[in-house]
């Protein structure tokens, strides 16, 4: 697939005064991340907030050279950073939008695959590191990260090599049972191994005080650092069902403690949002962990098409599709004690299963309590669900590949 991607160079060794204070290079400005060390030839889970805490997005984060990075994203955040660089007086040579290629290979055979297809050994890429190989004359970087939560790597390259890649590889792994994933399904890898994902568990959070700017100068008729297309598109993926019901947008929005990205944040650095997450540390109120959802009841919600009353909303499976956040009210009794969004069918699992971002006190895995499926004013069906580990599957993405036969 093609991903449009953010690339940037700056030049580290000035600093330019910006409105009175310290202008470092934008990541490390923006990002909860510590840059303390960040070598060449590695990457990093960069996340981005709004002043209040909240996550705007998030995306990989490649070191390329001295001075020269690149940032993957989806959603508004590579706009956001587009505006930040522009804005910030940053000494920055340029900012442009390329296109590339990118397969992911993931699995327990993803290392003889790509080994396979690139005639050279890759054992010594380390986790969230990259470097390139040859396949069929093609210069192609390899990441290593695995978004099934196994070995697995990023092939990124020249979109006009695409198909001469993607042809190859699934040559090389036709032996081994290679098989590829379509939209439907994908993104049940994002939830069994606990990916939080930007318009499924959480909306952009562009539309605060402090980001108003941002978000006028992209959706005016004649924006500076966007287009009208740009735009709409965005716009259309802002949009809630579910039975939760929040009183502002603000309510969608979630921090990176909420998603399960603490242990990303570093206060080594002033970074943007930094003093409302710091506030959230001493005081963590929800976090994240999987539901399973019961089966029977899961089941009534199907039965329902085949009963005289009205039906129960339906169930798309194994998950919703793209256009559309689904947020569903989690209950104990009569109170609201979480979120679950991202419901999907774990065919490795047998299980219908969910995201939530839950009260601590509701949190350790074993408690009974019930999601609400159905939009307000239908029919609506109270699920039994349980709390379980977030990630649900082992995460076996660091595995020593010196260890794989």
């Amino acid at each position: 697939m093609e991903g449009k991607l953010l690339h940037w160079r700056l030049e580290l060794a000035r600093r330019i005064p910006c409105q009175g204070r310290r202008c470092a290079e934008i990541p490390v400005d923006h990002a909860i991340n510590s840059f303390a060390k960040f070598d060449l030839g590695q990457a990093k889970h960069a996340v981005f907030c709004n002043k209040a805490g909240k996550v705007i997005g998030e995306g990989v984060l490649q070191r390329l050279g001295e001075d020269e990075f690149e940032f993957q994203a989806r959603g508004p955040v590579v706009k956001w950073l587009e505006y930040r660089l522009a804005k910030g007086g940053y000494s920055a040579a340029h900012a442009t939008s390329i296109s590339k290629f990118k397969f992911q290979v993931s699995g327990p055979a993803a290392l003889a695959v790509c080994e396979k297809a690139t005639g050279e050994p890759l054992r010594d890429i380390g986790f969230m590191r990259f470097r390139s190989a040859p396949i069929r004359d093609v210069d192609v970087l390899f990441l290593r990260q695995g978004m099934a939560g196994e070995i697995g790597f990023e092939l990124q390259g020249p979109s006009e090599k695409a198909e001469i890649v993607r042809q190859a590889i699934l040559e090389a792994g036709a032996d081994m049972g290679i098989r590829q994933l379509g939209s439907r399904t994908a993104m049940i890898n994002h939830l069994e191994a606990a990916f939080p994902t930007v318009t499924h568990d959480y909306l952009p959070a562009v539309g605060d005080e402090p980001e108003r700017e941002f978000y006028e100068l992209y959706g005016s008729a004649t924006p500076v650092f966007g287009s009208p297309e740009w735009f709409r598109s965005f716009a259309r993926t802002q949009k809630v069902k579910g039975s939760y019901e929040g009183r502002s947008v603000t309510d969608w929005y979630r921090s990176p403690i909420e998603l399960g990205w603490a242990k990303s944040i570093k206060f080594d650095h002033d970074f943007y949002g930094r003093e409302a997450l710091e506030a959230e540390m001493t005081d963590i109120k929800r976090v994240r962990r999987t539901l399973i959802w019961n089966k029977q009841d899961v089941v009534d919600v199907f039965a329902s098409l085949f009963e005289e009353e009205t039906p129960y909303d339906y169930m798309e499976f194994p998950r919703h599709q793209w256009n559309a956040m689904y947020a569903n009210k989690v209950m104990d009794g009569d109170r609201l004690v979480g979120v679950a969004t991202s419901r999907g069918y774990s065919y490795y699992f047998r299980k219908m299963l969910s995201h939530v971002v839950i009260d601590t006190a509701y949190a350790e895995p074993g408690t009974e309590l019930t999601v609400i499926w159905g939009e307000p004013g239908h029919r609506q069906k109270a699920i039994r669900v349980t709390v379980a580990q977030s990630p649900f599957k082992q995460d076996n993405r660091r595995a020593d590949l010196n260890s794989q036969a």
